[in-house]
């Protein structure tokens, strides 16, 4: 039952990584664009999550935290440089 509930999360999140991926790629805008990498960082920190909980591995979880760090690291990036982006105009 577990295996089977899992592989429907598994797909459901698989499906929303696609669907994200389109709109990183077809974004109209900068910020739509970053705001979708997020996305998909946080889609990619939950698979890691569920594959850690499916195969009972922990050390999934330290790859999912490396994903936070970067998406962390990632955002405040795109922080400075839309502000400075801003203050130029």
């Amino acid at each position: 039952m577990f295996d089977m509930f899992s592989a429907y999360l598994l797909s459901g999140l698989v499906l929303g990584l696609l669907l994200t991926g389109v709109r990183l790629v077809m974004g109209p805008g900068l910020a739509d664009r970053f705001v979708a990498l997020d996305m998909m960082t946080v889609l990619a920190i939950a698979i890691t999550a569920l594959t850690t909980l499916v195969t009972g591995r922990p050390e999934f979880l330290d790859i999912g935290l490396g994903l936070a760090v970067t998406g962390f690291v990632a955002t405040v990036a795109l922080a400075v440089f839309l502000e400075r982006k801003e203050s130029d105009q």
